[in-house]
């Protein structure tokens, strides 16, 4: 009887050292779940926290309707060439051309109004229509002769940037001339005032194309399909989803989008300049990986990549605004990226 009576104590130990061990493991599911299923959480805490942090420490002049106008511009252009970068990653790609299509596209837009006399409205769908072409040839050499995305969006790249410099011959529209003969080519640098901010029409481009791609990715099947082949394209093509064509229509959305960015960064700088735009590739990425987004595909949010261009603006305007050095700005992007991508190996072990 004594005997029993110890075994039952030691079954009921044990039973509350598992359950003790079970509650750990559920709050750390928790975490994670809500981490996982919530993907744009990370950068958002980042994001309130880095403007709480240089509010306390520049105070009006940081909190201020022209302080915060001014980041949302500056991260206009690499937002969008951002949404585009984001479409692919999600995909489990890499597209390093996004920044050569956006400047080819701005200098077919430019060339093709002064040198070919084409109607401006004209020369801006040929430039948008040459960026979706290009992003549709990247997306058929993926999906159909299977090549890696790494290699044929390298190749593009210098493709599409020698294209831009032997048309262009290096020349740079100026700003007077266009503005004299084909305003609409800056139409996305006009701005307007709201309740003491001003924006840009290329900034509430740019928070519409969030929006949309938003929506589309989470209540649309073409968006569950993306996270699909991201996730596992062998099982998504054997639950009936058309891989092939969801990644190049992936591609060609987002050679169409570069393409915008091109008409966006026209607004921008107001010249058409081949030289323009050359950082855009990292620049992206950066903004993809803080935001959250998989570079393993499958997971993320659009809202995430916004969340994370504004962290990356926020700090620019910060220290610059706190006279340091440009340097510190890069130090800490560095190092938000590799805590980025950290977390995302976390929230993929503790799923395992």
């Amino acid at each position: 009887m004594s005997n029993q009576t110890e075994a039952e104590t030691d079954l009921v130990a044990r039973a509350e050292t598992i359950a003790s061990f079970e509650h750990q493991h559920t709050l750390l599911s928790r975490i994670q779940h809500a981490l996982h299923s919530n993907p744009a959480l990370v950068p958002l805490i980042v994001l309130v926290a880095s403007v709480l942090v240089f509010g306390a420490l520049l105070g009006t002049k940081f909190f201020s309707s022209f302080a915060m106008t001014l980041i949302l511009q500056q991260v206009a252009i690499v937002g969008i060439v951002g949404a585009a970068q984001s479409l692919v990653i999600l995909t489990a790609g890499i597209d390093l051309s996004v920044g050569a299509i956006m400047v080819l596209s701005s200098v077919i837009m430019g060339q093709f109004t002064f040198r070919l006399g084409l109607p401006p409205a004209v020369a801006v769908a040929c430039g948008l229509a040459i960026g979706t072409l290009i992003g549709f040839i990247n997306g058929w050499l993926i999906a159909r002769i299977k090549l890696p995305p790494f290699i044929v969006t390298l190749g593009m790249w210098q493709i599409a940037l020698a294209s831009n410099f032997l048309y262009s011959g290096n020349e740079t529209i100026r700003a007077q001339d266009i503005e004299a003969n084909a305003p609409l080519l800056q139409f996305f640098g006009q701005s307007f005032s709201f309740g003491g901010a001003v924006f840009t029409y290329g900034v509430i481009f740019f928070i519409l194309l969030v929006l949309a791609l938003a929506y589309v990715l989470r209540h649309t099947a073409w968006g569950r399909h993306v996270y699909a082949v991201g996730d596992d394209p062998e099982a998504a093509e054997l639950s009936g989803v058309n891989t092939r064509r969801i990644l190049i229509s992936v591609y060609a959305l987002s050679g169409l989008i570069c393409a915008f960015a091109g008409w966006v960064l026209i607004g921008r700088i107001g010249s058409v300049s081949p030289t323009s735009g050359q950082s855009a590739n990292i620049e992206s990425i950066t903004a993809v990986v803080i935001g959250g987004i998989s570079l393993f595909g499958g997971r993320g949010s659009i809202l995430g990549m916004f969340f994370g261009a504004l962290i990356v603006g926020v700090f620019s305007l910060g220290l610059r605004l706190l006279g340091a050095d440009a340097q510190w700005t890069y130090l800490l992007i560095g190092a938000l990226i590799i805590g980025a991508v950290a977390v995302d190996q976390w929230i993929r072990k503790v799923s395992a």
